[in-house]
């Protein structure tokens, strides 16, 4: 008698990884990301990190010359965005990483700034 397919090896691992990985998980407590928020490792050098998951050390590796956004560390890691944040939150918490969110509303110029820099560059 074949198992049901949500009792599947292959599907349950795949399921069972990022709940692992998480404790549970589904989102950080103190800290949000987008895809395009920049993470950056802040030590140059390997250090052991015992207490932390694998997943979360290969960030650090993965982020450690250059910064990286979240989507291309999920993509690089083969991890649901959601994990990545998480352990990112996380990371952040220890202070492992420095990250750089994306300008908000608030931080973007006005669409009337924008045109008059539009009609100064027309007039030149």
């Amino acid at each position: 008698m074949r198992e049901p397919r949500w009792l599947d090896g292959a599907e349950a691992g795949r399921h069972l990884r990022p709940y692992a990985i998480t404790g549970g998980r589904t989102r950080h407590s103190q800290h949000t990301f987008t895809l395009i928020t920049l993470v950056v490792s802040r030590s140059e050098t390997e250090f052991e990190y015992e207490y932390l998951e694998p997943e979360a050390v290969q960030i650090l590796e993965l982020c450690r010359d250059r910064a990286v956004a979240v989507a291309e560390i999920a993509a690089h890691l083969d991890l649901p965005v959601s994990v990545v944040k998480i352990l990112c939150g996380d990371l952040l918490n220890a202070s492992l990483i420095i990250v750089q969110s994306p300008p908000g509303q608030d931080d973007q110029p006005s669409v009337e700034i924008i045109e008059r820099v539009m009609d100064g560059i027309r007039q030149l």
